[in-house]
């Protein structure tokens, strides 16, 4: 499997998106953590993610996946499960919204 220098510069520009979007997500619910901590989060997910997708598939790769992804921010956020779940779903808004004004801003080209 060969890496090309495009798919490293696509990985850390989702990287960083991620981590930005995290990062608000937490600051609109009030938590205090630094940004360092969204990364670490964006990290985390990102390899949990892709640990669980090699070992489980379907619906029961993707809640496993899930469980796994707001234990990271319960622990990271150092918050309750419920408020992990709360955060999960702002930053799951924050992201579509991107998701959908991020490919418009190079214009039709």
């Amino acid at each position: 499997m060969e890496v090309s220098l495009t798919s490293i510069i696509a990985s850390l520009v989702l990287l960083i998106v991620s981590t930005i979007i995290i990062y608000v997500g937490a600051k609109l619910l009030g938590e205090k953590e630094k940004i360092g901590t969204a990364f670490a989060c964006a990290i985390l997910g990102a390899i949990l993610y892709f640990i669980v997708g090699s070992v489980l598939s379907g619906l029961v790769g993707s809640i496993v996946a899930f469980i796994g992804w707001l234990a990271t921010l319960r622990y990271l956020y150092k918050t309750s499960w419920i408020k992990a779940l709360v955060l999960a779903i702002v930053i799951w808004v924050i992201a579509a919204i991107v998701g959908l004004v991020l490919p418009t801003l190079t214009g039709p080209f």
